[in-house]
């Protein structure tokens, strides 16, 4: 699927998805325009709301997936606002792991509070934790497959049990395990996101997003009255009403440029995500041998979810690992030495990148959030690229030992 989904050239047509790179798409009457904007007949006519390079994007993300449909958006961001939003309004109230990247965690405890939405932050390790937060204003219970930073697994099988028994959807942000680890909506989630400028795309250079809906929750008018008018669309529901809501009136569509550097990208993902599992372990394995720093990975048989990982994730552990260095002075030291690793604030690059957390993309967050969270002023974020590992081990290795000539 990684190779061959989407895109399916034709006799005679280009094997390479063309760049549909048109704001708008003509036709012969007003009638057919008419009854494409009132989604009485599909078709193309303004990219803000669907293109043909996007769409072949979504596909084929969505058959990776395994779900019903699925929706491109510009960013990553974007797509967990929109799918949030398309079901959660003022005066609602929605569960989410603490364990959740810095961004994700302000856009709830900040964007989504001054919009009327309440939020209620839980330790995602024990499933009960979400059921004790849920009240009868609850939409959805939210987490991340694969924690950024600290890799904790979330139980899916557990936590989205939890959330069918309560009458409501379990949202995943599947961005740090991809379809190729883990297909969450075979575990119970109702609807998955990714930042597809990570793994997805691969070499840093895109940035978007993408929502895709298993098809299998059933809406109760009831609780999601918005949902009313779109049951008649079956397991297309949630889907259509995004598309013909938020998704469509805030305009966060993906360039369709990022879309084709996304089906590039797509074409290596089993063969890097291979890469970078692999390297990610090796380093882990490798600086839990060397004295001065402590290492979280979730493979290692040292993480309380060892065993989560082994059964959930394929026997991975995802391609990032955090380390603890005892001090803020000594995190940065250990940085600033390393020479091929890059210091950047992105994941899921074929490059190896570092970057200090708690200085950077939680430092709007406030100290007990960031505890909540697991990051601390020594942690160090490392998402590991698909570099030669000897070469990768003996720069960390090298960083480390620099600290103890202090």
């Amino acid at each position: 699927l990684c190779v061959q989904a989407g895109w399916q050239p034709k006799n005679g047509e280009p094997r390479i998805l063309p760049i549909y790179q048109s704001t708008t798409f003509k036709y012969e009457s007003t009638e057919q325009m008419g009854r494409l904007f009132d989604l009485e007949e599909e078709g193309y006519f303004y990219t803000r709301l669907q293109n043909p390079t996007n769409d072949c994007v979504a596909q084929k993300i969505c058959e990776l997936e395994g779900g019903a449909a699925a929706l491109a958006t510009a960013t990553g961001s974007a797509a967990i606002t929109y799918a949030v939003q398309n079901i959660a309004t003022a005066g609602d109230h929605i569960v989410s792991s603490a364990h959740v990247y810095g961004g994700t965690y302000n856009l709830f405890a900040n964007t989504l509070k001054e919009q009327g939405i309440s939020v209620t932050f839980v330790d995602p390790s024990d499933p009960e934790n979400f059921r004790k937060a849920i009240q009868p204003n609850t939409k959805l219970l939210y987490g991340e497959t694969l924690g950024n930073p600290n890799s904790d697994v979330l139980d899916l099988e557990a936590v989205s049990a939890v959330a069918h028994e309560n009458g409501i959807p379990l949202i995943v942000d599947s961005t740090t395990s991809t379809p190729y680890l883990l297909n969450p909506i075979q575990y119970g989630a109702d609807v998955v996101v990714h930042s597809t400028s990570k793994y997805i795309n691969g070499s840093g250079d895109a940035i978007s997003g993408i929502i895709i809906d298993s098809g299998n929750f059933s809406w109760s008018p009831e609780r999601y009255p918005g949902m009313k008018e779109y049951k008649k669309y079956g397991k297309f529901a949630y889907l259509v009403k995004l598309r013909n809501g938020i998704w469509r009136n805030m305009g966060g569509c993906l360039a369709p440029m990022n879309a084709y550097l996304n089906i590039i990208g797509m074409e290596t993902l089993g063969l890097r995500m291979e890469r970078v599992c692999n390297n990610a372990f090796r380093l882990a394995q490798a600086l839990e041998k060397l004295e001065g720093v402590s290492v979280n990975y979730p493979l290692l048989e040292s993480s309380p979810y060892h065993e989560l990982a082994e059964k959930q994730l394929s026997g991975k552990g995802g391609a990032i690992l955090t380390i603890r260095a005892g001090s803020k002075e000594r995190a940065y030291k250990l940085i600033n030495h390393l020479k091929y690793v890059k210091i950047a604030t992105n994941i899921g690059d074929v490059r190896t990148l570092v970057i200090h957390p708690a200085s950077t993309i939680y430092i709007h967050s406030t100290p007990e959030a960031m505890a909540e969270a697991g990051v601390y002023d020594d942690t160090i974020r490392i998402s590991v690229g698909i570099e030669d590992i000897k070469d990768l081990i003996q720069d960390f290795t090298e960083a480390v030992e620099s600290l103890g000539e202090e």
